[in-house]
């Protein structure tokens, strides 16, 4: 298929225009940002306007670290922000004030009705073609609704960027032309107003388009109709913003301050509290759907419990890290992120929402799932070992078959319990055999409420490590705690 293609659909071609499209808007953006600040002026501006920009971004890569994107899409999402959409407001914003002021001979009319009505229409239109972007032609990445408040969060970065070039680089100049200088000059004031009060003003109204965006994500692939018209108010409602934003300077001596108390915080609140309920979402999703694969032998017991905590996971990349080498720490960042898509995978399989590439997709990272087990499964069944809550158990004098984390039974679900004492939930599209294929084995259960690690298929394992190949040290490990 890739063969026969039509030159325009190739991969290299669509890249190699996009990489251009968006080198030359930087050029053209540059040019006319030199132009109306001067040299001088835009370096301070460059020096000034760079000061948030890693703050806002490693906020916005925290949020999307349950199931982080390709740092590409980020890129792109940074460069459409600064170059393209920034190219786009200054030429469509210049134009249309100047038709207006030549249309109605009122130039100061003119510049309000351009600030409050032209500018947020045209700003978050072009801010908004990156997320739809990537909502179409990077549909694995974009599942929900963190995943659209992180590309258009970091996209109106960009776009604030390049902006706040230009407003100090012109504040700078005007200083020159005044002889102002310290905290009484312009340059002082526009930082402190930008940069220092509303560094999240622009990612804010983009953000609620991302999350129209994030919830057609979520919708059903027949659902045409909410699929369009819930980015779309998405849109209207950050325009709405917008401007009421920039038409704050007009409510008076005290506007600005009215809507920034009023409107800007608690909507800034809002959705800081929207995005982290969000992501305790997906992480209780992951602790929901993966025992299904661990009662198939895929995963084992405790893997769910340290895939669905954040704390479990750092844990994990740091015992690999520290044991093996970088290396295996990024490898075991992998093992996390590939389990949270299949846990995300099957939990749309469940609700109806699955794509036709469902199986397809489901053995594609099962496969990058067996391909890593050796380093990630010892360090998560540490990571979980170190994470679980303490549990009081009554210790019978005598052995009885299942009371201490023994569980056995066939491959695949067919009857297995996992340890959990329930019977295994079917997988949704039953899983391929790739290799070995994931045998019963024998944990030793801790007393911390799962069983231990499974061991490899021929035999038992008494924790991380025991098993051959594996790499990590056999122990010591903790004893169990006093009261199980």
């Amino acid at each position: 298929m890739l063969r026969h293609a039509h030159w325009w659909q190739r991969r290299w071609v669509r890249y190699g225009a996009l990489i251009t499209l968006l080198t030359l808007s930087g050029l053209v953006i540059l040019a006319l940002v030199r132009e109306q600040t001067g040299t001088e002026g835009f370096l301070v501006g460059l020096g000034l306007a760079v000061l948030p920009v890693p703050l806002l971004v490693a906020a916005f890569r925290w949020l999307d670290r349950v199931e982080p994107g390709p740092w590409r899409n980020l890129v792109f999402a940074f460069a459409w922000g600064a170059c393209a959409a920034a190219l786009i407001a200054i030429i469509a914003n210049s134009f249309a004030t100047r038709w207006i002021a030549t249309a109605t001979a009122d130039p100061s009319g003119a510049d309000t009705l351009g600030a409050t009505v032209i500018a947020p229409i045209v700003e978050e239109s072009a801010k908004a073609a990156a997320v739809l972007l990537v909502f179409l032609f990077r549909r694995r990445d974009f599942t929900g609704i963190v995943d659209g408040v992180v590309i258009a969060g970091v996209t109106a970065t960009g776009f604030a960027f390049t902006e706040n070039i230009l407003y100090l680089g012109t504040a700078f100049g005007t200083d020159q032309l005044t002889g102002d200088t310290g905290i009484a000059s312009v340059t002082a004031a526009t930082f402190f107003v930008r940069v220092i009060m509303s560094p999240f003003a622009h990612p804010l109204f983009t953000v609620l388009t991302g999350i129209g965006f994030g919830f057609a994500a979520l919708s059903g692939e027949r659902q045409h109709l909410r699929r369009v018209l819930v980015p779309l108010c998405g849109l209207l409602l950050a325009m709405g913003m917008h401007a009421l934003w920039n038409g704050s300077s007009s409510f008076g001596e005290f506007g600005f301050f009215a809507v920034y108390a009023a409107f800007m915080v608690p909507a800034f609140g809002l959705l800081t509290w929207l995005v982290v309920w969000t992501r305790q979402r997906e992480l209780r999703t992951v602790r929901e759907e993966l025992p299904a694969y661990a009662a198939a032998g895929w995963l084992t017991p405790a893997e769910p419990f340290a895939l669905g905590s954040m704390r479990a996971r750092r844990l994990a990349r740091e015992y690999a890290g520290r044991h093996l080498g970088k290396p295996a720490a990024r490898e075991v960042a992998r093992y996390e992120a590939y389990a949270t898509s299949l846990a995300f995978l099957r939990h749309r399989g469940r609700q109806g929402r699955a794509r036709a590439d469902f199986l397809v997709r489901e053995r594609e990272l099962l496969n990058e799932l067996w391909r890593r087990k050796d380093v990630a499964r010892p360090a998560l069944d540490h990571a979980a070992r170190a994470t679980a809550p303490p549990v009081r158990v009554a210790v019978l004098p005598w052995p009885v078959y299942g009371g201490y984390g023994y569980g056995r039974g066939p491959a695949h679900g067919q009857g297995r319990t996992a340890g959990f004492g329930q019977p295994a939930a079917p997988v949704y599209g039953a899983p391929p055999v790739h290799g070995t294929p994931p045998g019963p084995s024998y944990g030793y259960g801790f007393g911390y409420g799962y069983p231990a690690a499974h061991g490899p298929a021929n035999g038992p394992a008494n924790g991380p490590g025991s098993g051959p190949g594996s790499g990590y040290p056999a122990g010591p490990y903790p004893a169990p705690h006093p009261h199980q």
